[in-house]
């Protein structure tokens, strides 16, 4: 059999010319590194551009739900209560535009609508010749619907049961911005006068606050205790008797709620029971077929008359209510370090026509201010630009941060 030895050992022998030529290139690599770090610096103290790394220097997709006063000036409080003197005769049949102030005066801003709805029509009369009594109180109601129940539902059903009739409070769009804030919503109602005047007269017009029961219904959203329904625009809450003290919400008796409605937070659209508001408030809505009851003033009249009422200490009564939104957003961190922008383009950074610079002590210890950060896109156009509360002092030992949020 033949034997197969294996060196354990490799021997290379150098010769000096292969060693002069090892030391040579690693002369000359050692050389390009020196050269390229000198390219660096010099890059360093001169460049405006510094590209942001993606993975370390960008935070995206951050959401922040951030809720505001829904009133003018963002309050949360609506204590002033005015209608609209410029709406046409025919457009108070449909409903009654509410400001904050007297509509003429410039500080006054619209901030929701109210109306009535009634299924078949009875509440109002027919001002515009429409066919098939399509009376505006009709029309209120079937636009409603429409707008915020399934397509196959015609009533909107409280507690349990369909109403035939609805008042409706109608936030503005731009007030509410994404949805009205569940569990800061708070109504508060006065009751009225006349319950025992004929239907028939009893209008809007002719209704006031009660004299002296002083008694006022205080109305909130469920949506601290129950789940939300799901309807075409939204969620649903239960309009239900309650307050708001001090942002905690307080159910007289959990077990027994009073339903007076329905929240849709998503619409920004509240709908009340009329039939519950007629026998807890005593609005005596007018349902006369082709009679004007004018109804949506008593809701109006309801609303502004629970300001005048003494609460206890510590509140208001009014409306209450807050908008909410989800806000998007992007964080930026730019790092300046003690390399980078030491030096400044700005003329009051050299002096005289040769440009030396104004400070002898900038040649070793050159100081400068960040005060703005610009953001560019690949093709160096200007996106958006961040500036700074004060300016924050740059020098070759002072590092900075800079965290710069866009939200969208």
């Amino acid at each position: 059999m033949a034997q197969v030895f294996k060196p354990n050992r490799i021997s290379v022998s150098r010769t000096p010319a292969a060693s002069a030529i090892e030391g040579l290139a690693r002369q000359l690599a050692e050389n390009i590194i020196k050269e390229r770090e000198s390219a660096r610096r010099r890059a360093r103290n001169g460049r405006i551009y510094t590209p942001f790394d993606p993975t370390d220097d960008v935070l995206t997709n951050n959401v922040e739900t951030v809720t505001k006063g829904l009133f003018s000036g963002n309050t949360g409080s609506l204590l002033s209560f005015h209608t609209s003197s410029t709406s046409t005769a025919i457009q108070n049949t449909y409903y009654r535009q509410i400001y904050n102030g007297i509509s003429s005066e410039p500080t006054s801003e619209p901030q929701f609508s109210i109306a009535y709805g009634h299924f078949f029509g009875s509440g109002s009369g027919d001002l515009t010749g429409n066919l098939n009594d399509d009376t505006p109180s009709r029309a209120i109601y079937k636009q409603y619907a429409q707008l915020l129940l399934q397509p196959l539902d015609k009533k909107f059903t409280i507690d349990g049961a369909d109403t035939n009739h609805i008042y409706v409070i109608n936030f503005n769009r731009a007030r509410f911005r994404e949805r009205l804030d569940p569990g800061n919503i708070e109504i508060n109602l006065a009751q009225l006068s006349g319950s025992s005047v004929s239907n028939l007269v009893h209008t809007g017009s002719n209704v006031k606050v009660h004299a002296t029961s002083n008694q006022v219904i205080t109305l909130i959203d469920d949506s601290s205790i129950t789940s939300a329904a799901v309807g075409e625009t939204g969620r649903i809450y239960n309009i239900v008797s309650g307050t708001i003290d001090d942002g905690t919400v307080f159910f007289p008796d959990k077990t027994s709620l009073q339903h007076y409605g329905l929240l849709f937070p998503d619409a920004g659209v509240i709908v009340l029971d009329a039939d519950k508001l007629n026998l807890s408030a005593s609005f005596n809505t007018v349902t006369g077929s082709g009679v004007q009851g004018d109804n949506a003033i008593k809701l109006f009249k309801s609303l502004s008359g629970s300001v005048a009422i003494s609460p206890v200490a510590g509140r208001n009564y009014g409306l209450q209510a807050r908008s909410s939104e989800q806000v998007k957003s992007t964080y930026y961190f730019v790092r300046v370090k003690n390399g980078d922008f030491n030096y400044s383009n700005n003329p009051s950074y050299v002096s005289g026509s040769s440009g030396n610079l104004a400070y002898s002590t900038f040649i070793n210890d050159p100081q400068t201010y960040v005060t703005t950060v610009g953001l560019y896109n690949t093709r160096r156009e200007l996106l958006a630009v961040a500036k700074m509360s004060q300016p924050v002092r740059k020098s070759f030992t002072r590092e900075v941060l800079i965290k710069v949020k866009l939200d969208f």
